[in-house]
């Protein structure tokens, strides 16, 4: 079948490479067009992957050309401007890497004009087609562990970058429920700075989600009992899952013999299942996996716990603040006048 929609990538660094392998596997796309301000990184690519596709330097000009599908990976900051420029300009889905942005009201306005628009947009909680994540998920849904009762997180930092994917796994595994109130803390004593947005290198909190699920989670520091991923504690057993869909320690409280099935998988085999699913719902007008209203989710809870550091409080959402409360504090030099004031 020839190809039926024509791709532009823009950003050409680490993450688009990733990409690309999942679009070439996928017969309805053709990678037409490339942008990045590095020409010579669009160019290294083109020759890398035989794309046989158009070099541009700067995006609009890639946008002019009409093309049907955008892929960025794009610093955070980044997301807002090119995604309305992507809509204005016609492009039918978008697909993004994450975070959605750097605050929450960026956020918002980025949905606001998938929603005036119509624009599909997915960003690349890729891990959601792990072949284990699918896995749990299957064993979760059919009650293999009972009803879910709470869950235990744990991601690298930080929360805003890396966060997501931990946040987003764990709303998979628990129905897509949005989350009711968070409660959080961060470890502002050493900062990060990942793709141009500040953030902390421990954080902690406790969310309780609207089905009455409890959720603790740990980003980064010392003692963490898993690296990255989600334990989920039902009424009759418990299984946890790493980012990538790793099983570890799974129990059937009532089946001691159990043991979750095999699985292989690799992160080429997500990115396929990422472009599969985003062209088929925008050819059937069906909900993508990856949809920005699951990242909305994911994002909400993130800034929800950093609203809750500058507030020294739970709060309740809907989040009503629109800034990066951490980036605020950070900015106004209040974790060190907090510092100053405990020595």
């Amino acid at each position: 079948m020839a190809s039926r929609y024509r791709v532009g990538i823009i950003g050409c660094g680490k993450r688009a490479r990733a990409h690309v392998p999942g679009l070439q596997a996928d017969e309805r796309c053709s990678v037409v067009a490339l942008a990045d301000v590095n020409r010579d990184a669009a160019e290294a690519m083109n020759e890398d992957f035989a794309l046989d596709a158009r070099i541009h330097s700067d995006y609009r000009e890639l946008l002019a050309a009409k093309p049907d599908i955008i892929v960025t990976c794009l610093w955070t900051p980044l997301h807002l401007p090119v995604f309305r420029a992507c809509a204005e300009a016609g492009v039918r889905a978008v697909h993004s890497e994450k975070p959605m942005a750097p605050t929450w009201g960026e956020c918002l306005e980025i949905a606001e004009i998938a929603e005036a628009t119509g624009t599909q947009l997915t960003f690349c909680h890729q891990r959601r087609f792990a072949r284990g994540n699918l896995a749990a998920r299957r064993l979760l849904d059919e009650g293999r562990f009972g009803e879910v009762l709470r869950m235990d997180l744990y991601s690298p930092p930080n929360l805003l970058d890396c966060g997501t994917h931990t946040f987003d796994q764990a709303l998979s595994f628990n129905g897509e429920s949005p989350a009711k109130w968070a409660l959080g803390a961060v470890d502002a004593s050493t900062t990060v700075r990942w793709f141009d947005v500040s953030a902390e290198a421990m954080a902690v909190g406790t969310v309780v989600f609207q089905n009455g699920v409890r959720a603790t989670i740990q980003v980064g520091g010392p003692d963490a009992d898993m690296v990255t991923g989600v334990r989920v504690i039902g009424s009759e057993g418990f299984i946890e899952v790493a980012w990538d869909g790793q099983f570890a320690r799974a129990v059937v409280y009532a089946e001691p013999d159990w043991k979750p099935p095999a699985i292989e998988d690799t992160t080429e085999g997500q990115m396929v299942g990422v472009v599969r699913n985003a062209v088929d719902c925008l050819e059937s007008g069906e909900e993508p996996e990856l949809s920005y209203r699951k990242a909305l989710r994911a994002s909400e809870i993130i800034f929800a716990l950093y609203e809750s550091v500058r507030r020294h409080a739970r709060v309740e959402l809907p989040l009503e603040t629109r800034d990066n409360a951490f980036v605020t504090m950070l900015q106004s030099g209040e974790f060190e006048r907090r510092s100053g004031c405990g020595k």
